[in-house]
């Protein structure tokens, strides 16, 4: 039986299922989904924002923390191909590889130095890039979401992903495996806002 990722007769899933083996014991595939979004809402609250670089190793441990609860692979890079209708992501034995070149190249960036739209087309081709990586069995969504948001904080820029819907949003993502960034640039432009300094007081009498 093939999983949602199209991996056929996976081990690391119950036999004659697609769900994916989890410490919780849940083999509806639908349960399993909730008890994710629930225990990673609730590890989300207490994950600290890091300190740089912003590597695979920054991003593994959030996938670690926010999963831990659910699977015993959690932060740790999966090791079989994986696609999801006609889209096939990164080879496994290439995640590292690929994953150290683009968070490489993020980690270096200084967003503040760039006008706005150059910042936003920047943000969305690293989220777009970083997305065809998927570099985890489950969970790469609110990992890599997570991951940009302490990346922009350090960047003086905040993310409410509350403006944009569901469909917005995967019909964004789906246009960035074509490297159409488009449609990503104009959802971050919604969602992202510049943090304001704390404003000095100039009466000191």
């Amino acid at each position: 039986m093939k999983d949602k990722y199209a991996v056929i007769a996976d081990p690391a899933c119950y036999p004659g299922t697609g769900v994916l083996r989890n410490k919780l014991n849940i083999v509806d595939p639908d349960a399993l989904e909730a008890a994710e979004a629930a225990f990673a809402a609730t590890a989300v609250q207490s994950i600290e924002l890091g300190a740089p670089p912003f590597d695979l190793a920054y991003l593994c441990s959030l996938h670690r923390q926010l999963f831990d609860e659910v699977y015993e692979w959690a932060g740790m890079l999966r090791t079989v191909d994986i696609a999801k209708g006609t889209t096939r992501f990164c080879i496994s034995n290439r995640i590292k590889a690929e994953a150290h070149r683009l968070l490489s190249q993020l980690d270096a960036t200084d967003l503040t130095t760039l006008p706005r739209s150059a910042q936003m087309a920047l943000v969305a081709e690293l989220y777009g890039e970083l997305n065809m990586i998927h570099p985890f069995r489950e969970g790469n969504g609110r990992t890599q979401r997570l991951f940009f948001e302490h990346w922009l904080l350090l960047n003086g820029l905040a993310v409410s992903w509350r403006h944009v819907s569901a469909g917005t949003w995967v019909a964004a993502c789906i246009a960035a495996v074509s490297c159409d960034y488009v449609p990503l640039e104009e959802v971050f432009d919604r969602c992202i806002t510049q943090i304001e300094e704390p404003s000095v007081d100039q009466d000191h009498d």
